[in-house]
């Protein structure tokens, strides 16, 4: 995939924003921000020159995909202090902070800081979510049963491995975020969902092998 086909570039005299449609699900944190860096309508949609450098780094870093990007002298993106996997109702596994995502391509930068994750088996662009779980009626309120081992300290690289035909393979410190709100699971190891078929969501059960779940398309 090239550069120029799906990543769009936003030039302001001091920061380039960049947008991936790769990655977009169109939560709206962007849009719906309390000033005038994105305004529907307006061409062109993202202006970096209208608000602070602040501003820019903050609003790009509320985009729950990694969707948005941004480049500019004195500004530099942030990982979360905490690797979080947060468990969305009826929705993805939004995942934060310091990541090795398998499956994303060398130019989708803002994966190593952000990322939506397909949990229902529909996306069309797995391992990524693509709102498929929207018009499959996909189920589930985000509960988190398991409390989990725990580890010595958070941080550090958080590893997502997709396993072809099965689940997603986490290794690194984490903590599993509950619809709720609530941290409800916190290890170094987890086997997660993506095929919709587990009983114990967010987690695998192995359901993927007798539901011919396939990562393919």
């Amino acid at each position: 995939m090239s550069e120029k086909k799906f990543i769009h570039a936003y030039e302001g005299d001091e920061v380039k924003v960049m947008w991936d449609q790769r990655l977009c699900i169109h939560v709206g944190e962007c849009g719906r921000a309390d000033n005038d860096l994105f305004t529907s309508g307006r061409d062109p949609w993202c202006a970096p020159d209208e608000v602070a450098q602040g501003d820019v780094k903050r609003i790009c870093e509320r985009c729950p995909t990694g969707a948005l990007t941004f480049e500019g002298d004195g500004l530099e993106p942030e990982a979360a202090a905490h690797n979080t996997v947060h468990v969305a109702n009826h929705g993805p596994l939004y995942v934060r902070g310091d990541l090795a995502i398998d499956g994303a391509a060398d130019d989708m930068t803002g994966t190593k800081r952000r990322v939506a994750l397909c949990r229902c088996g529909l996306s069309k662009n797995k391992p990524f979510c693509d709102n498929s779980h929207e018009a499959g009626e996909f189920a589930d309120r985000g509960a988190v049963g398991s409390e989990g081992p725990g580890y010595e300290a958070a941080g550090g690289e958080l590893s997502v491995q997709a396993l072809p035909n099965g689940p997603l393979l986490l290794n690194g410190n984490f903590d599993i975020v509950a619809s709720s709100g609530q941290v409800a699971f916190r290890g170094t190891k987890a086997a997660l969902c993506r095929c919709g078929h587990s009983k114990n969501k967010p987690f695998c059960d192995g359901a993927h092998k007798a539901a011919g779940f396939t990562t393919d398309g």
